[in-house]
């Protein structure tokens, strides 16, 4: 069974390291402040350590990381260069060329390299791409996913960075491309430069379009993917309250015999899927890559192409906001 430290115990963190005890797999905790690692490691029954302690341990056999973003680079280099296989939770690094040296690092030591993009192992999710693979919608036409909420607000970075990742994910995976062409418009509110509502839209070489509509000053919750096909549609709601109307299927069709084309509406079908967590999923998965030599579903790879579309977004954003002038809120 594979041994597993874990790297920074905070929001986050914590609940990284828990899954990993409940797994049987946490051997060790690491944190830049000793009192909090000896309190998690108490309460996990697992020991406290020092990261140079960790990646000298020849019983320790991947790291995974939990650190702040601008850590995550020089943390998972400084494992994957002590041999040691890597979960790091996204964003994989700040900059796409340190992402591509992770990536070619993984690659020349042999080892591991896996991204936290989390929604890929919700079980429902899983549903859905499988439904998509097997046609059961047709060509998928256009997809778009909503992540938005009421607070909290961030100064460190915009709302782009801290909501979009997980949901670019999801859309690359049904896509199975990267986009082609990728732009992005939103709106500075209250903090000058860090944008509260970004909306990026991606264009892919097969014909399909998607947009990912992210804020943090929406009146609700709301996190809602939607797959729209030639033959039926789908919505994870991953916001609804209920667990078995989380996935919705419509199997709407049009009828395109005369001259424009006529929708024939069809009744909600309720996808009904096993209830997991979806981190306690994700923890597996890399205990098992591990385990079996195997390629993450998230590899570093696909944590690149997630911050390559981010970086492009990102550009055409601040090109946007250029032509806008912040106004700010009054006090």
């Amino acid at each position: 069974m594979p041994s597993i430290a874990h790297v920074g115990y905070g929001y986050w963190g914590k609940n990284i390291a828990r899954n990993l005890a409940e797994l049987g797999h946490l051997k060790a905790v690491v944190d830049p402040n000793p009192a909090a690692a000896e309190k998690a490691a108490e309460a996990l029954g697992v020991t406290a350590a020092s990261l140079d302690e960790v990646l000298a341990a020849p019983d320790i056999d991947g790291v995974s990381i939990a650190s702040p973003a601008e850590m995550h680079f020089a943390h998972a280099a400084a494992a994957l260069k002590a041999g040691k296989h890597v979960f790091v939770e996204k964003p994989l690094a700040l900059k796409t060329a340190d992402a591509e040296k992770l990536c070619a690092l993984a690659e020349e030591k042999e080892r591991i390299l896996m991204v936290g993009h989390l929604l890929q192992y919700h079980p429902i999710y899983v549903k859905l791409r499988e439904m998509v693979e097997k046609g059961e919608l047709g060509r998928v036409l256009y997809a778009y996913s909503n992540r938005m909420s009421l607070g909290k607000f961030r100064t460190e970075e915009n709302v782009l960075w801290s909501f979009a990742p997980h949901d670019l994910s999801m859309l690359l995976g049904l896509f199975d491309e990267e986009p082609s062409h990728v732009s992005a418009q939103g709106n500075v509110s209250f903090t000058e430069g860090v944008a509260d509502m970004v909306t990026a839209q991606m264009h892919f070489p097969g014909g399909g379009s998607a947009h990912v509509q992210t804020c943090w000053m929406h009146p609700f919750k709301e996190q809602r993917l939607t797959v729209i096909g030639e033959k039926a549609m789908l919505v994870f709601e991953d916001s609804h309250p209920v667990w078995e109307e989380k996935l919705r299927l419509y199997r709407h069709g049009f009828d395109r015999s005369g001259s424009v084309p006529v929708p024939e509406k069809a009744e909600v079908e309720y996808v009904q899927v096993d209830r997991a967590e979806p981190l306690k999923n994700e923890c597996q998965h890399f205990a098992d890559c591990i385990a079996n030599n195997a390629t993450p579903t998230t590899d570093g790879e696909e944590g690149l192409r997630v911050l390559r579309v981010l970086a492009k977004a990102e550009a055409a954003l601040q090109e946007n906001l250029a032509h806008q002038k912040f106004v700010g809120s009054e006090q």
